[in-house]
């Protein structure tokens, strides 16, 4: 008990020190999991809605499909991206493996159902009627799908927060495709195994304190708009 508590004081020091490498390796999560998520939210919420608003063959199919996406195993998206990845692989000419890109790559597979199920999910709860009333009125598909967006955009939001959190806390596919390089592909995640290995507790505290607070600050954000807009 004794060790937890020093770890924790130790911790909460670097924290509040703003340790150099803390930083660095807050930046790399940063930018690899923003990167991500906008780019699954830029493809994702859009082909969700049309999904949602279009009658196809095996349209049930591919929602099931989305569905069952949304229980990937990272570390089984880590193993496909790294042999596409790998020296000797399909896309091995591009030599992405063990940088950022791999990382982003690796985390936009893992996000991309989530929000594309969810987004169709959401867009699926809107009034049918309100959307039939709205294109007999001659709206065009941009300005029904800007109306499904507007009437379930808490939905939306809700998918986009289990995506980010997906990706923010995820450690084996971005161990395995990113190699936990320092200064370059070591983010929250991979830091905390690798500190906790080593023995050095308070570190690893340190990087899953900031995880936390990183998790909780975009969540934060997200809600006030989702719950705020919500609420008009």
């Amino acid at each position: 008990m004794e060790t937890l508590l020093n770890s924790l004081r130790e911790a909460a020091q670097l924290v509040v020190a703003c340790d150099p490498e803390l930083l660095q390796i807050l930046w790399a999560s940063l930018r690899v999991s923003g990167m991500a998520l906008f780019v699954v939210t830029l493809v994702g919420l859009p082909l969700g809605a049309a999904i949602a608003l279009s009658r196809f063959p095996g349209r049930r199919l591919v929602i099931a499909l989305l569905n069952t996406g949304m229980g990937l195993p990272p570390v089984l998206v880590g193993l496909v991206v790294c042999m596409f990845l790998w020296r000797s692989g399909p896309l091995g000419f591009l030599e992405l493996l063990y940088t950022p890109a791999a990382m982003v790559i690796a985390q936009i597979i893992i996000a991309f159902p989530i929000v594309t199920a969810l987004s169709v999910a959401a867009i699926q709860r809107v009034d049918p009627n309100l959307l039939l009333q709205t294109q007999a009125l001659g709206a065009s598909r941009w300005q029904t799908f800007k109306i499904a967006v507007r009437e379930c955009r808490i939905g939306l939001l809700a998918g986009i927060m289990a995506a980010f959190g997906g990706i923010i806390s995820e450690v084996g596919a971005v161990m395995m495709v990113g190699g936990n390089i320092k200064g370059q592909t070591r983010v929250l995640t991979t830091g905390i195994v690798l500190e906790t290995r080593m023995g050095n507790f308070e570190v690893a505290l340190a990087l899953g304190l900031v995880l936390l607070m990183l998790s909780f600050s975009v969540n934060l954000a997200l809600t006030v708009m989702q719950q705020g807009r919500g609420t008009r």
